[in-house]
């Protein structure tokens, strides 16, 4: 598969941007432990160099929703940090729309084309495998109904667009308005990415509780404008 442009591999001279398609490749899905995943990927690296776009395609969906994790880790705290729901938030929504649609997601052109020593890339793909063995034997494959095939995988990237938009809601002094869609976040990516049910049906309940929870404090604080606009309108009026 042609994988910088179609109708032109990696070697091939550049095309001009207008000769390049919009759209994305295919992601590979989660279907092997994270593990094998990191290990397999690290097997197929080109020499000498490889592109980000050639990366995300080797390591699939699996590095997409490792991202998620990272994305949510500072997030994983009781008081929302300013400035930083919205960037990630809107990163987490680009990676969300790319797991639904299983491609890559849109990133810049330059960033995708970025390309990397194939062997410094290769030795830490080769240590991330060596940490997933690690908690592989508490996370591991079951209940893979919940996590295989194109309609769930479809459904759980649109419940990380939902917790990325519940994560830039406009709630910044409020207690864990960050903290809840980020556990939701990081249970589904988790769960998806080693292809753990149980995990992902923590996810689902957390998400249940992140919409309610953040539904509830954005129909309160509406409720309260209201309430503080009618006066104001009735002072003025009097």
């Amino acid at each position: 598969m042609p994988l910088e442009c179609a109708g032109r591999t990696e070697g091939s001279p550049r095309a001009p941007p207008s000769e390049c398609p919009l759209t994305s490749p295919h992601l590979q899905n989660p279907e092997t432990s994270l593990s094998i995943t990191f290990d397999r990927a690290a097997d197929a690296l080109p020499a000498p160099e490889v592109s980000i776009r050639q990366l995300l395609e080797l390591i699939g969906e699996q590095g997409l929703l490792l991202f998620c994790v990272f994305l949510s880790v500072p997030f994983l705290l009781p008081v929302s940090i300013p400035g930083t729901s919205t960037v990630f938030g809107l990163l987490l929504l680009l990676v969300g729309a790319g797991v639904t649609a299983n491609r890559v997601p849109w990133l810049p052109d330059a960033l995708l084309r970025r390309r990397l020593n194939a062997a410094h890339v290769a030795t830490v793909l080769r240590k991330s495998a060596g940490g997933s063995r690690r908690f592989e034997k508490l996370i591991r494959p079951r209940l893979l109904a919940l996590t295989h095939g194109a309609t769930l995988n479809r459904f759980n990237g649109l419940m990380l667009v939902l917790l990325a938009a519940l994560l830039m809601a406009p709630l910044p002094f409020f207690p864990f308005t960050n903290t809840v869609p980020a556990v939701a976040i990081v249970l589904l990516a988790v769960g998806m990415a080693e292809r753990d049910g149980v995990v992902v049906i923590a996810g689902y309940a957390a998400t249940l509780l992140a919409t309610a929870y953040i539904g509830v404090l954005l129909y309160g604080v509406f409720w309260a404008g209201s309430g503080i606009l009618d006066r104001v309108r009735e002072f003025v009026g009097g």
